[in-house]
């Protein structure tokens, strides 16, 4: 015979069950959670950061971003010494519009002191070619700010002679708003000096 005594015995181990089961639950769930945490704590101290050459640390982020600023740059001076370098009398003004881009004062100040010197006009009266034969780059990073130096080798074709050069630049780069299609690396290229150039051979 049922009695009123033996549902509420039965109602309450239904609940003391439940209420165990919750508590279970919750501290698998608690414990899978805290192991989660520390795994991933652990495996982003791990991978976090970057040993320097010097043994000092250095976040991954800053590596990357290093890196990427690196190649930026490196794209830059490329488009700069083929814009200013790479000229004939067909493309000379074009080029060099897009070299003043890439460079602040200093690299319209040389562009000046080349026109006043008559270089433009030499090659417009002996129809002269100017041709980048390569650009080898070396960036310097000192501190957060940045300076390079340039070996850029080209020849000057005219006609029954091609003079081979080498020229040795330098200068810094400061980091500007990107500005497309004119400055797409948002770098700009200050205190620019051509500082050696040299024949490197003369052929008939």
């Amino acid at each position: 015979m049922n009695t009123p005594y033996k549902n509420i015995y039965s109602v309450l181990n239904l609940n003391r069950f439940i209420v165990l089961a919750v508590v279970v639950c919750a501290l698998l769930t608690s414990t899978f959670s805290v192991w989660i945490a520390f795994t991933t704590h652990k495996n982003a101290l791990n991978s976090a950061f970057a040993i320097n050459t010097d043994g000092s640390i250095i976040p991954l982020k800053l590596v990357t971003q290093k890196e990427n600023f690196k190649v930026e740059a490196l794209a830059h001076l490329e488009l700069f010494h083929n814009y200013f370098y790479n000229i004939d009398a067909s493309n000379y003004e074009r080029n060099l519009k897009k070299a003043l881009w890439l460079g602040n004062s200093s690299v319209d100040n040389l562009y000046r002191q080349k026109k006043a010197d008559g270089v433009y006009n030499r090659l417009l009266q002996y129809s002269l070619l100017q041709k980048v034969l390569s650009i080898d780059s070396r960036i310097t990073d000192n501190n957060g700010s940045y300076s390079f130096t340039t070996t850029t080798i080209f020849e000057i074709n005219r006609g029954s002679i091609i003079d081979t050069y080498e020229l040795i630049s330098t200068g810094n780069l400061i980091m500007v708003d990107r500005n497309f299609p004119n400055n797409p690396h948002g770098l700009l290229i200050a205190d620019y000096f051509e500082n050696t150039l040299k024949k490197l051979n003369n052929e008939n």
